[in-house]
């Protein structure tokens, strides 16, 4: 590592990455700095590479810490380092922008020097835009719920899948729920990544309807675990495994193993834990990255629900209205005449 003025220059994967103000804290509570981010980065460079490695990724900025306020950034400046690998990649309404991917640390930890608490993965490689790669079925605590409610929701999706000859791969998301990953062989595209997800949704409800809810609308999901099947919806990007969550913890979004799930707690897994936990027990997530699944037994389940007479389910307000979607307003404000 070099100097350069008040910044430090490090040497990543043959690249020269100036990180600005290395000892600004970056976490009040604990007192990690900018460049001990890096550090962690470079800690978990395996794993981090496998779950993001060739991939887009939306930068969420922390300029002034992960107490300040933030900003999303999915376009890389104009400034930006010519060995900077980018991609091109749209919004819902065909917006267009070149994003930063994440091909090795030294791009990780350029994002860093920007402030960078947070990125959020596309569910496709840059070089292959047209497939989503990725099932991510997130069970969302909901008001009176909490991390012991998502271990049990966990436990029912994965019978669930188990049943229909496929593996979930779990995560903390550095809160207080559960990501479920499958990687698929590069067959689909989102839409038919989004129909699997939501079958999945309704078939989880229907089996633990006390526990697990399909319902898009807040007032109709109780106090249960929300299946948010959107996470899948084109264009969206869910926050990566291993990264660092902009919590006064430093919280890391964190794979394991299904045995963990008893003994896992998402507020345990930091910045300063997860790299030794690496260390020690490796990756929990690899065999995922070398058995790609078959996404046929989940659309199976979605084509019988269409057949049973089920219409598409809701989708979020910025996409266009899809063909058999159910109105967009709530059930509550439905049955007002004037709503």
């Amino acid at each position: 590592m070099g100097a350069k003025d008040d910044g430090a220059v490090l040497d990543l994967d043959g690249h020269e990455v100036t990180i600005s103000s290395p000892d600004k804290v970056f976490f009040e509570e604990r007192g990690e700095t900018k460049l001990d981010l890096v550090r962690y980065y470079e800690a978990v460079r395996e794993p981090l590479l496998g779950a993001m490695g060739g991939r887009p990724v939306l930068l969420q900025r922390y300029p002034n810490g992960a107490a300040g306020s933030n900003f999303f950034q999915k376009r890389v400046p104009k400034n930006a380092p010519r060995w900077l690998t980018t991609t091109e990649v749209s919004t819902v309404n065909g917006t267009t922008s070149e994003a930063l991917v994440a091909a090795d640390v030294a791009h990780v930890a350029w994002a860093v020097n920007l402030g960078c608490l947070g990125f959020h993965v596309w569910p496709n490689r840059a070089d292959d835009p047209a497939h989503a790669d990725e099932l991510r079925l997130d069970l969302d605590p909901q008001p009176g719920t909490d991390f012991d409610t998502a271990r049990e929701a966990a436990r029912e999706l994965r019978t669930l899948l188990e049943e229909v000859g496929l593996t979930g791969y779990p995560k903390t998301t550095g809160k207080r729920g559960i990501h479920v990953y499958l990687r698929l062989e590069p067959r689909w595209d989102a839409y038919e990544v989004r129909s699997a997800a939501v079958a999945v949704a309704r078939e989880l409800e229907r089996r633990r309807p006390d526990l697990l809810t399909a319902a898009w609308w807040k007032e109709e999901r109780g106090e249960r675990i929300f299946v948010d099947y959107n996470q899948n919806a084109p264009h969206k990007t869910v926050f990566g495994a291993w990264c660092v969550r902009a919590r006064p913890g430093a919280q890391v979004s964190t794979p394991f193993a299904w045995d963990e799930l008893d003994d896992v707690h998402p507020d345990a897994l930091t910045i300063a834990t997860v790299p030794d936990r690496v260390a020690e027990q490796g990756d929990p997530w690899a065999p995922m990255y070398v058995r790609p699944q078959s996404l046929e037994p989940l659309l199976a389940m979605h084509e019988r629900d269409r057949d049973n007479g089920l219409h598409d389910a809701p989708w979020p307000p910025v996409y266009p209205k899809m063909p058999d979607e159910p109105p967009r307003v709530a059930p509550s404000r439905a049955k007002d005449p004037d709503a």
